[in-house]
């Protein structure tokens, strides 16, 4: 099977869909790849690096030339699309949430996508889950640049000049990405509180040292859907949440938002009132900035500052990592590869199966993902 592997167009993605370890590993598979020259030099990933390890480099014209199937980690622009050869299968982080026009832009150029987005999520398809991989360390990023932005230090230090209180860090949503958070702002030394409108997010957040904050009535014992995402939940129960956490936000230093629900803009979490009630000095990191964030005053890309609080927007907070990042993306496409192959290692995508099924946008000139009422 011939794979190309491109460097990525999007302005600030630093991350490559494959790594030298991940070559090492398709090529063992009997697959031979070309990579776009300088694909990974942003992910300190050289071009020698992937020859030692059994791929090509070559320019993007040649790489797409034959190419069977392309890894990608952003969805191509349209410029590149055009340039795809007619079957090729195309795998990555597509964005299909963001309208129909690049599904029908694949359809149209006979282009057969899968969405790593859409990814089922089952226990046999855990390894490919490239939203939770890339979402592990989101959380772990972001509050590390809280750190880097916040003036003062997290840890409580007892020294013989006086004692520095702890910081205490609040995080919004406890996910992958959150869970991460958690764990991290915990690793610092921060006093760490967490909440979530799913109920099984208590247990995991208590288990990793921090204070769950929700209001536990019927509706929240009721909040998670069967693919354990959260459910969008009713203006009664935000209206409560939103009191509970105006009260709670006000006592903290350092607030991690990671809240996102598939296809609709970020839920609003924080709003401008909640912010001025915060302390001068306070950092809040919008892990959403890239679905309209969860705090009313983020912005994409930059860092605001309201009333002494600075509000961080990074919209791809896994770039910021891009080595590892990379690492763990391509190995959840090499995860994936033996259901993209025959037994003779030819392009046979196993359409029937149930990770690939959920995961089709387009095949054959048409979009059939569910989502586009295929």
């Amino acid at each position: 099977m011939r794979i190309a592997v491109l460097t990525e167009t999007h302005p600030g993605e630093a991350r490559v869909a494959a790594t030298p370890d991940s070559v090492k590993a398709l090529v063992k598979a009997g697959a031979s790849l070309t990579i776009e020259k300088g694909a990974g030099a942003k992910a300190s990933f050289p071009d020698a690096a992937y020859e030692e390890a059994g791929a090509r480099t070559a320019a993007r014209a040649t790489a797409l030339k034959d190419a069977e199937l392309i890894l990608s980690v952003r969805r191509p622009d349209e410029a590149t699309l055009a340039k795809f050869p007619k079957g090729a299968v195309l795998i990555g982080l597509l964005e299909p949430h963001d309208g129909k026009a690049f599904a029908d832009a694949c359809a149209k150029g006979g282009i057969n996508a899968l969405a790593m987005e859409y990814t089922p999520r089952i226990t046999r398809a855990q390894a490919m889950d490239a939203l939770s991989s890339q979402s592990n360390l989101a959380g772990y990023r972001a509050v590390i640049e809280a750190a880097s932005i916040y003036g003062r230090a997290f840890p409580m230090m007892m020294t013989a000049a006086g004692t520095i209180a702890a910081a205490k860090a609040f995080v919004m949503g406890a996910g992958v990405a959150g869970l991460q958070a958690i764990a991290t702002a915990r690793r610092l030394g921060a006093i760490v509180s967490a909440n979530d409108v799913r109920p099984a997010a208590k247990e995991q957040v208590a288990s990793l040292g921090a204070k769950f904050v929700a209001v536990e009535d019927e509706e929240f014992k009721a909040a998670e859907t069967a693919g354990g995402y959260a459910k969008e939940m009713s203006a009664e129960y935000k209206a409560k949440q939103a009191e509970l956490v105006a009260a709670h936000i006000a006592k903290q230093d350092i607030v991690v938002t990671t809240a996102l629900i598939p296809g609709r803009p970020a839920p609003r979490l924080i709003t401008k009132a909640m912010v001025e009630a915060m302390k001068p000095g306070s950092v809040i990191i919008d892990i959403a900035a890239s679905a309209g964030g969860n705090c009313e005053l983020t912005k994409a890309d930059e860092i605001v500052e309201h009333g002494g609080v600075k509000i961080a927007g990074f919209a791809n907070l896994p770039a910021r990592l891009a080595a590892d990042s990379s690492q763990l993306l391509a190995k959840n496409f090499v995860n994936l590869y033996p259901l993209l192959k025959d037994e003779a290692g030819k392009l046979a995508p196993h359409w029937d199966d149930e990770i690939i099924k959920g995961m089709t946008l387009t095949r054959d000139g048409k979009v059939i993902h569910p989502s586009f009422g295929g």
